[in-house]
C-alpha cells in the first residue's frame, strides 16, 4: 500500500562526463503519449555557480512487488552541443523549472512510476487560502530510504497570495523546512472530493520548489533563518510541454 505521491518523485544526480556534481529533485510528468523529467532550471545549468553538468542520472523502480529494486537512467543534457531541455520566461525575466523529454523506448519495460499530467494542474485563477497545507516531495541533502530508493515528504504552508505573483515574480512563498536537494520537488496540495478524476493520485501540483530565501541584513548572529522558500507555479508545464 505505498502512497503513489511517492512513486512521481526521483533523486536526481548531475555529472560532468563522470564526474558526480550534485544531487536534486525531480518528478514524472506526463501529456498525451509523452513522459517529461521535471527539475529546477538551475540544476541543469547554473551560470553564476559554475554548474554545467553534461548529464543526469535518475533511479527508477523495475518490479511492482520489489521496491528495492532500482536501476539507473543516463540522461544526457546535449545533443550536438545543444541543449535538450526547455525552461520558459515571462515578463520578469526566466522561470527556474525545467523539463526534459524521456525516450520511453529506453525506459525499463518493468518500470514502476506514476506521473502527474495536466489534469494535477490548479486553475490559473484557483483560490487557494493563505495557510493551506502542501507537502514537498523530495530528496533534501539527497536524503532518502536508500534500501526503496524512495523520497521523504516534508510539511509547509502557502505562506504569500497564491493570486498574486510575489514581488511580481513567478513564484509563491511557502512556509517550511527545506534543504539543498530538494530543487525541483513537486509542492502539493491534497484534492477535495469535487476532483473525482485525480482518486488514483489525488493531489493538486501548485509549484516546483526552487530555493530557500533568505535576509541580506540578517545577522546570522541574532538572528534566525526565515525559513521561507519560493516555489514556481507549475502551469508553465503546459507550456513547456506543447
Amino acid at each position: 500500500m505505498i502512497d503513489p505521491l511517492l512513486l512521481t518523485t526521483v533523486l536526481v544526480r548531475t555529472l560532468e562526463q563522470h564526474r558526480p556534481l550534485t544531487s536534486a529533485s525531480g518528478f514524472l510528468f506526463e501529456r498525451d503519449d509523452r513522459l517529461y523529467l521535471v527539475t529546477s532550471r538551475h540544476v541543469l545549468a547554473d551560470a553564476p555557480g559554475g554548474h554545467f553538468p553534461d548529464r543526469l542520472e535518475i533511479e527508477v523502480h523495475v518490479d511492482r512487488d520489489n521496491l528495492a529494486a532500482c536501476s539507473g537512467f543516463s540522461i544526457p543534457l546535449y545533443l550536438n552541443g545543444a541543449p535538450v531541455w526547455r525552461h520558459g520566461f515571462d515578463a520578469a525575466g526566466g522561470i527556474d523549472i525545467a523539463v526534459v523529454q524521456l525516450e520511453r523506448t529506453a525506459l525499463p519495460s518493468t518500470m514502476v512510476y506514476r506521473a502527474f499530467t495536466p489534469a494535477h494542474l490548479s486553475e490559473p485563477h484557483a483560490h487557494v487560502e493563505v495557510g493551506s497545507s502542501l507537502l514537498v516531495v523530495g530528496f533534501p541533502l539527497g536524503f532518502h530510504d536508500t534500501l526503496h530508493h524512495m523520497p521523504v515528504v516534508r510539511h509547509a504552508v502557502v505562506a504569500s497570495s497564491f493570486a498574486l505573483r510575489f514581488q511580481g515574480q513567478g513564484y509563491f512563498l511557502t512556509d517550511g523546512r527545506t534543504h539543498s536537494g530538494s530543487s525541483g520537488a513537486p509542492v502539493v496540495m491534497r484534492a477535495s472530493s469535487q476532483h473525482t478524476e485525480l482518486k488514483d493520485l489525488p493531489w493538486v501540483l501548485l509549484g516546483v520548489h526552487a530555493a530557500r530565501l533568505d535576509m541580506g541584513t540578517r545577522d546570522v548572529n541574532l538572528d534566525e533563518a526565515l525559513g521561507l522558500n519560493c516555489a514556481w507555479y507549475a502551469d508553465i508545464l503546459l507550456t513547456l510541454t506543447e
